[in-house]
């Protein structure tokens, strides 16, 4: 019987992107040796390396490629050297934006899981991580990212008295049929987990909010075994720091998602220990919820790990390979435990001798493979 071959799209992207994807390839193979499957690769531009080399953020030839693979494996985009406020000029996150549309990726699952090994790395006094372990579920193609964006120029404004002057403005729409099928994705997963749903809305002074809310509870009744609780999402991200472990599945719209998962990753202690998956209907998208870091781009430093479990999500979400999935996972919880640490989530407690590099990091992995 021929082992099973899967095609990975690979997208390095920029700053510490080909680094860490450097360690992604490294693991995989090293998981499909020892499970006896193969993968076959294929990198593609986006984001500002995009830009360099073609002007497009996401250039018709990685549409294809993406669209062709199995699932699609990003590291990071984006820098200064390509910000602007230009409207009419390319940005990395058109690439990004972009490939999530293109891929029909509308629901993003951010795991936020504590490690026992890292609760001195995060800024929260550590009795409060005791037990944290939740889900972000974030609307990945909808609201304010994708709704109708303008900028006017010469013209008057009722702030300004009627003045002429620039003009500017993004909308928040959401369908009904696009909340729900992010809602039932949610439920789905909370009933998996611990059957408590959090829906994280503005319902108190947005229209979309308010929809938003109708329909989640509407959807509530296919799912009487799960709780549902309605929070606002500034009381949200209060409570985030606040009580972290009240949590264990929190469904929001896409600008909210991207805001507050952000926020969680400091309660694992680092940017660089959050992975996410994007799934659709199609071909999935996996990448670390960190940035490009272009600071620390090529000096050996980056934080692997976010990327390595965004590598566990594919084999578990895409490939269903999950003996392989949980011999990463443990790999990793092995590693940390060993007191192993890139300097991101070192503490003052941590030895000179156990902050190591990127290549470093990834070789310990691999070694507890």
């Amino acid at each position: 019987m021929m082992s099973k071959k899967y095609h990975i799209a690979l997208l390095p992207g920029d700053g510490i992107g080909p680094e860490i994807t450097a360690q992604a390839t490294r693991v995989l193979d090293a998981l499909a040796a020892k499970f006896d499957f193969s993968f076959n690769y294929t990198s593609g531009l986006l984001g500002g390396s995009a830009i360099d080399a073609t002007g497009d953020p996401f250039p018709p030839q990685t549409q294809a490629l993406v669209t062709s693979s199995d699932a699609v494996l990003l590291a990071a985009i984006g820098g200064p050297k390509w910000d602007t406020t230009d409207p009419d000029a390319p940005r990395p996150e058109q690439g990004l934006l972009g490939l999530r549309k293109t891929l029909g990726v509308y629901a993003n699952l951010r795991p936020v899981r504590v490690f026992d090994a890292l609760r001195n790395a995060s800024p929260l006094k550590a009795e409060l991580l005791e037990g944290v372990d939740l889900m972000i579920v974030r609307e990945l193609i909808g609201g304010l990212y994708f709704g109708r964006r303008e900028r006017l120029y010469n013209q008057p404004s009722a702030a300004t008295d009627g003045n002429a002057g620039q003009y500017a403005y993004d909308t928040m729409e959401y369908s009904e049929y696009e909340i729900e099928r992010i809602a039932r994705i949610a439920f789905e997963t909370a009933r998996s987990r611990g059957s408590k749903l959090h829906s994280v809305d503005k319902a108190n002074v947005l229209e979309t909010s308010r929809l938003w809310r109708e329909v989640a509870h509407r959807i509530a009744s296919d799912y009487p075994d799960v709780e549902v609780i309605d929070m606002l999402v500034d009381n949200t991200a209060m409570q985030l720091v606040n009580c972290p472990a009240q949590f264990d599945v929190i469904v929001t719209e896409n600008m909210f998602g991207d805001i507050l998962s952000d926020e969680a990753s400091m309660l694992t202690g680092s940017l660089g220990m959050l992975a996410s998956a994007s799934l659709g209907d199609g071909v999935a998208l996996y990448e670390p919820s960190h940035g490009s870091a272009p600071d620390i781009a090529g000096l050996d430093v980056a934080n692997p790990l976010a990327m390595l479990l965004s590598c566990e999500l594919m084999l578990r979400y895409s490939f269903a390979q999950h003996t392989a999935a949980d011999a990463l996972a443990a790999a990793i919880d092995a590693t940390l435990e060993e007191g192993w640490r890139t300097a991101d989530i070192a503490d003052a407690a941590t030895p000179a001798s156990k902050v190591i590099g990127t290549e470093a990091m990834g070789a310990q992995v691999l070694r507890h493979l």
